[in-house]
């Protein structure tokens, strides 16, 4: 059996799926279908089968799925050519899943790097849909991107970057006509931040500590969201300090420090162990820390 076979056979078995797996593979489905169909006569088994709308996997796929993945680890450390990783050669798509406002201040610069060395790649960013590791270790995801947390213990990661939360308001905010202390700040109307809903963090954690209370009169699910909100009303959001620093000012906003001391944020990168010694996904691993944190990545 050829190596190109196999590694169409660990797709299709992390995938499940015909089409996603030929766009993994950069090949059309047609073509993955007669791969299946060559894979089920070589092994004696159907290995996915139709159930309702969608492909599961027999028996012998689960017994084959992890035998398959690291016999491909292995063929790949014999075989990597010593003249080493030629990006230009490469042809792939890469899947990072991410925060919308990491995707704003990232994808453009990324896009740039990448195809300055390799013109046949792309990426898909992906929402924080699914928490944790889990689409990473089923293959759904490449890279995690943002703060990492709750992630199976099998996964890699690496810090790029701690950075501060700052506040920010529409330029002609009253706050901005005094100095901004902890209860000038308390007494705003706030916009919250999260995707499940969330009115308290860490802010209202700090604010506390000094007998202090804010208003959360909105919660958006998205840091765009919340700026355009800020840009046209007297409410108050918090962002990344130093980030699009481009786009707050196009919206006519303004960012100020807050007053109180709040954790940073510590962002990083995760990713699933078996590709770890990928050449292709550790370069474009090392192109996306150059792009989130330059003087770290260096």
């Amino acid at each position: 059996m050829d190596l190109n076979l196999l590694r169409a056979l660990d797709v299709l078995l992390q995938e499940n799926s015909v089409t996603r797996a030929a766009e993994r593979l950069g090949t059309s489905p047609s073509t993955t279908s007669r791969m299946l169909a060559r894979l089920r006569r070589a092994v004696g088994d159907p290995l996915l089968v139709r159930a309702g709308q969608e492909l599961v996997p027999t028996a012998r796929a689960l017994e084959l799925r992890q035998e398959v993945g690291a016999l491909l680890r292995g063929c790949d450390n014999v075989l990597r050519p010593g003249a080493g990783f030629d990006a230009g050669h490469l042809r792939r798509t890469f899947r990072v899943q991410t925060t919308e406002i990491l995707v704003a201040g990232v994808a453009g610069a990324l896009i740039e790097s990448i195809h300055a060395e390799a013109p046949d790649v792309d990426v898909v960013f992906l929402p924080e849909a699914v928490e944790g590791g889990a689409a990473l270790r089923q293959g759904g995801v490449d890279v995690e991107l943002g703060v990492l947390d709750n992630l199976d213990p099998e996964i890699r990661t690496r810090p790029l970057k701690r950075t501060a939360l700052v506040g920010v308001a529409r330029s002609g905010h009253p706050l901005f006509r005094g100095r901004i202390d902890a209860r000038r700040l308390a007494a705003a109307d706030h916009i919250g931040i999260s995707r499940l809903g969330k009115r308290l963090g860490p802010l209202d954690t700090a604010l506390a500590e000094r007998g202090l209370r804010r208003r959360t009169a909105v919660v958006v699910p998205s840091h765009t969201s919340a700026m355009m909100l800020a840009s046209d009303s007297d409410l108050v959001a918090l962002t990344v300090a130093d980030w699009l620093p481009g786009t707050i000012a196009a919206l006519g906003l303004r960012t100020f420090p807050i007053p109180l001391e709040l954790p940073c944020l510590e962002l990083g990168m995760a990713w699933h162990p078996r590709n770890s010694s990928d050449p292709g996904h550790r370069w474009f691993r090392d192109r996306l820390a150059a792009v989130v944190a330059p003087a770290e990545a260096t």
